[in-house]
């Protein structure tokens, strides 16, 4: 089959880096903005849709490049079928104001053949590293920096460096905590003042 010797041509390296230009696009698509702790996030694709009609055409056309990149990364088109039907909903269901761009959140067709070619390089090549499809933009960063620096082929700080979006929100949630605490003691002893007098 044609797809098979087109996988065959690809190398380890060349999987993972059309991999992650897929994921970059997906999360700007559909998760540039995403909700803390959960994949559900707001990308181009929402933006998009609020323009009538051009910014629905768009969105689809844009998806479709996203298959594009999977067919690419040797992704069958019987895989792939199921999320060009996806992007094909979204753009009909698009037209509609307000419903449309709500779709649009929750469907995510991007990320959808994100998943699908993920599953696809797993069975097919064996990468189970996902740093290049969680952190897309980090990933391609750190891989810059390696080729310049051994400090960064430290594994210590490769993870570091992956993690910053995490390790940032999670201290926003502590320096959050720490204000509603201090604010809640406050309002005690303002509570007390009251009852006191």
């Amino acid at each position: 089959m044609p797809v098979k010797a087109q996988e065959k041509r690809l190398t380890r390296q060349e999987v993972i880096r059309l991999e992650r230009d897929l994921a970059k696009f997906a999360n700007m698509m559909d998760s540039v903005v995403r909700i803390p702790f959960t994949k559900q996030g707001v990308g181009a694709d929402a933006a998009l849709s609020a323009i009538p009609v051009a910014g629905d055409a768009a969105g689809f056309a844009l998806t479709c490049y996203a298959i594009y990149k999977a067919r690419q990364i040797g992704v069958p088109q019987e895989k792939l079928s199921p999320v060009l039907k996806m992007a094909m909903l979204d753009a009909v269901v698009g037209f509609i104001p307000v419903l449309g761009t709500v779709f649009d959140i929750f469907i995510r067709p991007s990320r959808k053949a994100l998943e699908v070619v993920h599953e696809h390089i797993r069975a097919e090549y064996q990468i189970r590293s996902d740093a290049h499809v969680v952190h897309p933009f980090l990933h391609e960063n750190l891989e810059q920096k390696q080729q310049r620096s051994a400090f960064w082929r430290n594994p210590i700080a490769a993870w570091i460096w992956l993690h910053i979006p995490d390790l940032l929100g999670l201290l926003f949630i502590l320096l959050l905590l720490f204000a509603m605490w201090m604010g809640g003691a406050w309002l005690w002893q303002w509570l007390q003042g009251i009852n006191a007098g």
